[in-house]
Order: C-alpha cells, then sequence, then structure tokens
C-alpha cells in the first residue's frame, strides 16, 4: 500500500499531470479534483468508522418498531441525504469550472482562433488570421484567450492539455471550442485522451506558450519562412 502511495504522489508533478495548472481553466479543474478527493476520502472514512463500530457493537434487543425507525433513519441520511448533498457540491463547483473553458467571450476583444484537425495519428494546426499551418505542435501567447476549434476527419479523437485546460472530444462532421488561457511561458505536452487505434498512444502533441512579443515575433517568422 506504501508503494502504491509513493507511485500516486511521484506523478503529481508530472508533465501530464493536473496538479500543475498553468491557466485559469486548469486550476478551475484542479480545485474540482481537490475539492472532490478531500470530501469522498471523509465520506469513505466516517463509513468505515460506522462499519467498525456497528461490528463491535453487542447485540441488542430493540423492539421491531424502533429498528424500523433507526433504519428508515440511515436510508433517508445515508442513502439519499448524502448523495444528493454530494452531486450538489460537485456540480456546485464543476458547471462554473467547465464554464470557463467555453468561449464566451473576453472582454478584450476577439480571442485568437486556431483550427485543430485530428487524423490517425497526427494533428493539423492551421491559424486562420495568418495562414500559418503546423503539424503536432500549436503556438499560444501567455495572458491572452485561445479557442481552439476541434474535428476529426476520421474516428473520435479527444484534444488534452492537462496543464492547460480540460479535455474535449473531436468528432467527424462535428467543431467543438475549447477556450485556453494560458498564463505561464513554456512548453506543454497534450495527448490524445479518446482510444482511436493502434498508434492511441503515440498521438501526442506540444503546446508552446510565448510572451505576446515573442508571440508576435514567432508569427512574422513563420509568415516570411512560408
Amino acid at each position: 500500500m506504501g508503494l502504491g502511495i509513493l507511485l500516486s504522489l511521484s506523478g503529481c508533478s508530472h508533465d501530464y499531470s493536473i496538479l500543475s495548472p498553468a491557466a485559469p481553466g486548469a486550476r478551475s479543474v484542479t480545485t474540482v479534483w481537490w475539492g472532490m478527493l478531500i470530501g469522498f476520502s471523509a465520506v469513505m472514512l466516517a463509513v468505515v468508522v460506522l462499519w467498525l463500530l456497528a461490528i463491535r457493537r453487542p447485540p441488542t434487543d430493540l423492539p421491531a418498531k424502533v429498528v424500523r425507525k433507526h433504519q428508515r433513519r440511515w436510508l433517508l441520511w445515508g442513502g439519499l441525504a448524502l448523495p444528493v448533498s454530494a452531486m450538489a457540491l460537485v456540480l456546485a463547483y464543476g458547471i462554473p469550472a467547465g464554464q470557463r473553458m467555453l468561449p464566451l467571450g473576453t472582454g478584450n476583444g476577439d480571442a485568437l482562433r486556431v483550427n485543430v484537425t485530428a487524423r490517425q495519428w497526427q494533428w493539423d494546426v492551421y491559424y486562420p488570421d495568418s495562414g500559418i499551418r503546423l503539424e503536432d505542435e500549436l503556438h499560444l501567447p501567455a495572458g491572452e484567450a485561445v479557442d481552439v476549434y476541434l474535428t476529426s476527419v476520421d474516428v473520435i479523437h479527444s484534444f488534452w492539455v492537462p496543464r492547460l485546460g480540460g479535455k474535449l472530444d473531436m468528432l467527424p462532421g462535428r467543431t467543438n471550442v475549447l477556450r485556453l488561457e494560458p498564463d505561464t511561458p513554456g512548453r506543454y505536452r497534450g495527448q490524445c485522451a479518446e482510444f482511436c487505434g493502434l498508434g492511441h498512444a503515440h498521438m501526442k502533441f506540444s503546446v508552446v506558450v510565448h510572451s505576446p512579443d515573442a508571440f508576435r515575433a514567432w508569427q512574422q517568422q513563420e509568415r516570411m519562412d512560408d
């Protein structure tokens, strides 16, 4: 058991770990994850404690009426109130977290648009405003909103950069939009998160986040190279 805990903790700072967020959307996901872990761990601990108390408690001869009353009480609080409260709390935090990853306006003009098309087993990246085309790599500006338009040409894929936001499916014949707002320059790793065939494990991509000025310079250089 101790080895399992150590192995689990060793992945907390990995490139694919949601516990090292570098964007508001990813931080929202991390907050929900920690809340669920702590809350449901507390529920599990309470259940284990009650179970231990129950098996150690000596039997008693209670009237049937009292027994039924206790059963109804446990059913009401443990079988109804607890699950409903838990689901309400998850939704209360989860829905706003999901909203932050939707293209709902920036307040500072239009967001940068990037089109990403998935295929077995490759990512085609296109910047409509500049005409830049890339393969298996995105370049984004830090501190600015980016709307990533996602689609697929063959099977269902899923776009996921754990440190920048949640994952979103890419469906043939349909376009989904994911809002990313990276705030820390650096290189981040992405992965197809939906099994899509024999090459699924190797369907990876990189996201390079530049400072705003460096991003403009990169765009200019790419246009000159083309």
